[in-house]
Order: structure tokens, then sequence, then C-alpha cells
């Protein structure tokens, strides 16, 4: 191959990396190809039908797309009573889960606002049922977070775990 001139080397460069730019925006979150103002059925037309639906109160709805029991996010869509969208975000995220308030949420207020749980235990002597999605953690670390409700439903305490679906030293367990 014959020796390229820096300004051709430089030019070959630039086309390298508008290609690479080109790949990795076709990698676009699925909540960050919607935004808000949008109609309720572009959001359909562009996420798919919903998996889950949940009213938030004020005549708004949530529209969720888990990627559970396996994947790591939940895209919520909440729509306002015209149809339109108000907001579009990941919902499993540290964030979001420190919304939640210890004494104050309800199983519903958890189920409406992240969606169904990975899964479910019940622990007899603590008198506590706990609910866990699996989410990323700053986007690199692979953890559990659990919430935890009395018998009366409402969230007493929250936990975060690393996922032992994600641990090779564990992994014989599944």
């Amino acid at each position: 191959m014959p020796k390229l001139r820096p300004l051709a080397r430089l030019a070959r460069g630039g086309v390298l990396a508008a290609a690479l730019a080109g790949t990795l925006a076709g990698c676009a979150q699925p909540w960050q190809r919607v935004s808000a103002g949008q109609d309720a059925s572009q959001v359909v037309a562009t996420l798919g039908p919903a998996r889950e639906r949940y009213p938030l109160g004020n005549g708004v709805e949530r529209l969720l797309w888990p990627t559970q029991p396996f994947g790591e996010t939940t895209t919520a869509a909440d729509i306002d009573s015209s149809g339109r969208v108000l907001a579009v975000q990941q919902v499993l995220t540290n964030e979001s889960f420190g919304a939640a308030t210890i004494d104050g949420w309800t199983r519903d207020d958890v189920l409406h606002h992240f969606g169904k749980p990975v899964e479910t235990s019940y622990f007899p002597l603590m008198k506590r049922e706990v609910w866990t999605y699996r989410y990323m953690d700053a986007d690199v670390w692979y953890m559990m977070y659990s919430f935890y409700f009395s018998d009366d439903g409402i969230l007493r305490s929250t936990q975060k775990s690393p996922d032992p679906l994600h641990d090779p030293d564990r992994r014989e367990w599944f």
C-alpha cells in the first residue's frame, strides 16, 4: 500500500470517524428515539405496543417497555389525557429508584413506576414481600434493586446488590 500524505491520512481518518459515528448513532437507546410532545401513536409506532400500562393520576398514563427478565432497562413514556408524551425515560436507574419513599410508597406505586418485578419473594420471619428488578448501575455494574413491603403493602426498605446472573463465581447456581 502506498504511503499516504498527511492530508490524505487526515481525510481517511475523517471518513472512518464519520462511519463510526454513524454506527454509534444506530445504537441510540429506545427512550432516546422519542421526545416530549409527540403523539402517543408515534411512540407506539417507534417502540411497538407497550407491554404494561398504569395510571399515574391526573389523567396521566405510564406506558412501559421492559426488557426483564434478563434485560436491565425499562423504557417509560408518560402520556397525558390528550394523548401527548410528557416524558420518556429509562426508569431502572439509581435516581429513579431513589424517588421511592420509605413508609410512603405502596406496592401499586412501585408497580406503576417501574413495572412488574423480575422476581418476587416472601420472607416470613421478617414479614416482608420483596420485589426485585435487574438494572445497570452507572451503565457499568449489573445490579439487582429490591423493594421490601410490609404485609399492609407499604414500602419499608430497599436494597441493592450485585446481580448473581452476571457473577462468574455463582453461575452454577442457575
